[in-house]
């Protein structure tokens, strides 16, 4: 029998403890030979990120396969010959790991410290070189990115193929070693505006020819070379990113329809497509959930019976493919894929808590701003044992995920369950600038970080409302980054919200225009405007300098060693909160970055969030929580 109790208040089993314990984050999955590799990174295990080999740890217990490339890293090893390559997070540099398990170090080592930093690479065929993409550091100004090849031999020799471009990535070599094909852009582009496809001869660590086969405004994503040369890759020409074939210096679309292959290159190492004998297995995106598909000789494409909303690290294996791939009710684990079905290579954690905890979504798509639609995720308070009291409509937490272009997770999230379980509906927040329904969708915030976004997370909170499905005087608002920034603005410049939590969150634009890392240093010309020369626009948008418009509680999550939104930016905002007697908090996290890896930390922040929380609605919650010094 259901107990009645105020929501907030439940019991719950999904401890915030339970988001780390055993938890691992699995993906880039490599096939060699007989044998499948994929990367974990675990939470339990100071965030480290670990390669495995049909189930067993390929490196030592103190290594930590990540590379800081674009700070974001991604790509950071590569499987092939029975040995592994592999950029270590301590020194950066590249090193191959044979059979044998003994390290031998590719790169030398750098006068400035992870002065070199490598990732997105593979081995040309006869195993001489390692073509991948290099920051060099020890530059003045920005760091340099560049395709270079490094020798396997374990002479440190390295061997500079492209430079020149802002930015490059996914270098490819054709399966006879004699071409190269790779992405590149420049300021103020992000790799999902405007990017050029290149090609050139490769020979024995030099290139010659390069020629730009395909840029005409479009967003270029993972080429790859198939068995007999021919060069594929995914494009958003025709306004969605579909997969296409170069034929001669055409590209001709294989893939059509309101769905997209691709996804936001915020990382390397992304794989969302693979060929199979004749036929090309990819994942799709439609609705803003993932499907797996068949692409056939003729044209034709068809469904994989595989129960997934989140696909991903597709990779090819004799008459199927291995992909990382989750549902609402499951977290990811690495999965064969056959005509004859599946195999479960590496299972998802078993978590013990009933399936009831586990709440299924309602896609929702509502009215915003300007006589629009966006798009969210929607999930009840869910707890077999407990009920929402007669007359009480349930708080809402409106999540705002980071980017801005990125989407929501599509797969279970015990982040989302710990809030549900206890009483709380959420609104996951796919707002204007999202990515998985085409490419005017994907740049509808161009020029409108700020507002746009605001509106549509301020709408779906208006709308659950209106609707009845929450209590109007209970909303709160949490994001990290990007999401951050939303949140903050949320707070600043509308009245909807009770209460707002803001991990490493943007609170002064103009300052992380001219304060952050070169992956995003002009992004903000595309979101908000020119700098300095709409330096005015800055302002307007920025909450630290509208702080007399902001009376909503607030609590401020913030790493000390973020490169990318500097903790400056927090202290900032705390600073200015304290000042116009807003109730606030700031808990900094010493031994993090941008994103929380460390189990403790990762307990913590969630642990402050419903305290906090639980202070604005005036619950109590049936966890032992630490206390948290709100202010004033």
């Amino acid at each position: 029998m259901a107990e009645t109790a105020p929501c907030g208040s439940w019991a719950s089993p999904i401890t915030a403890e339970s988001l780390v314990a055993g938890a691992a984050g699995l993906g880039e999955v490599v096939v060699e030979g007989d044998s499948v590799w994929w990367a974990e990174s675990r939470p339990d295990e100071g965030g480290r990120i670990v390669v495995v080999c049909d189930g067993i740890d390929v490196v030592g217990p103190d290594a930590n396969v990540r590379t800081l490339v674009h700070e974001y890293g991604g790509g950071a090893w590569w499987a092939f010959g029975g040995g592994l390559v592999y950029s270590d997070f301590d020194d950066q540099r590249l090193w191959l790991q044979g059979p044998d398990g003994s390290p031998l170090a590719l790169t030398p080592e750098p006068s400035a410290s992870r002065g070199f930093r490598f990732a997105d690479g593979r081995p040309t065929p006869d195993g001489r070189w390692y073509v991948c993409v290099r920051e060099d550091h020890h530059l003045d100004g920005e760091p340099a990115n560049e395709v270079v090849a490094v020798a396997l031999d374990g002479s440190q020799r390295v061997e500079v193929l492209v430079s020149g471009p802002d930015f490059v990535s996914s270098p490819r070599i054709s399966p006879d070693g004699g071409r190269l094909a790779w992405i590149e852009w420049n300021h103020p582009n992000l790799p999902w505006d405007d990017s050029g496809l290149w090609v050139a001869d490769l020979r024995d660590g030099a290139v010659a020819g390069e020629r730009c086969v395909a840029a005409s405004g479009e967003s270029f994503f993972q080429p790859e070379w198939r068995s007999d040369g021919v060069l594929y890759v995914v494009s958003d020409r025709d306004g969605w990113w579909h997969l296409y074939r170069l034929d001669d210096d055409d590209l001709v679309r294989l893939t059509s329809g309101e769905f997209e292959v691709a996804t936001p290159q915020w990382v390397f190492g992304l794989s969302r497509y693979a060929f199979v004998g004749d036929d090309v297995w990819f994942a799709r995106r439609e609705g803003g959930v993932d499907h797996l598909a068949v692409l056939r000789a003729d044209g034709s494409f068809d469904e994989v019976g595989l129960d997934a909303t989140s696909v991903g690290s597709v990779a090819a294996r004799g008459d199927g493919v291995v992909v990382v791939a989750a549902s609402w009710t499951t977290e990811s684990q690495v999965v064969a894929v056959t005509p004859a079905g599946t195999e479960v290579l590496r299972p998802a954690r078993h978590l013990g808590f009933d399936s009831a905890l586990l709440p299924v979504p309602e896609p929702l798509r509502f009215p915003t701003s300007g006589d629009e639609h966006a798009h969210a995720l929607v999930y009840p308070p869910a707890n077999p044992d407990h009920a929402v009291p007669e007359g009480e409509r349930p708080p809402l937490v409106v999540l705002v995920h980071g980017g801005p272009t990125g989407c929501v997770r599509t797969q279970l999230q015990l982040g989302i369950a710990y809030w549900t379980s206890r009483g709380f509906a959420v609104a996951d927040v796919d707002y204007r600038g999202s990515t998985g329904y085409g490419r005017p969708y994907r740049h509808r915030l161009r020029g409108d970080w700020g507002v746009l976004d605001v509106d549509d997370c301020v709408a779906v909170a208006r709308f659950l409302a209106d609707r009845g499905d929450v209590d109007g005087g209970r909303l709160a608002i949490r994001g990290g980054s990007a999401g951050g920034f939303t949140v903050l603005a949320a707070l600043t410049f509308h009245d909807v919200f009770s209460a707002g939590a803001s991990r490493y969150g943007v609170a002064d634009l103009a300052a992380l225009a001219a304060d952050t890392h070169k992956f995003e240093a002009r992004y903000l010309d595309r979101l908000v405007g020119r700098w300095p020369e709409d330096e005015a626009v800055y302002h307007e948008r920025s909450p630290i300098h509208h702080v007399d418009r902001l009376a909503t509680p607030l609590l401020l999550l913030q790493g000390s060693e973020d490169p990318i939104v500097p903790p400056n930016q927090a202290h900032l905002m705390a600073d200015a909160l304290a000042a116009a007697g807003v109730p606030h908090a700031l808990v900094e996290f010493p031994d993090e970055g941008h994103g929380f890896r460390r189990a403790a930390n990762v307990v913590r922040a969630l642990e402050a969030e419903l305290a906090f929380f639980a202070g604005q609605f005036d619950f109590t919650p049936a966890d032992d929580l630490p206390p948290l010094e709100i202010h004033p």
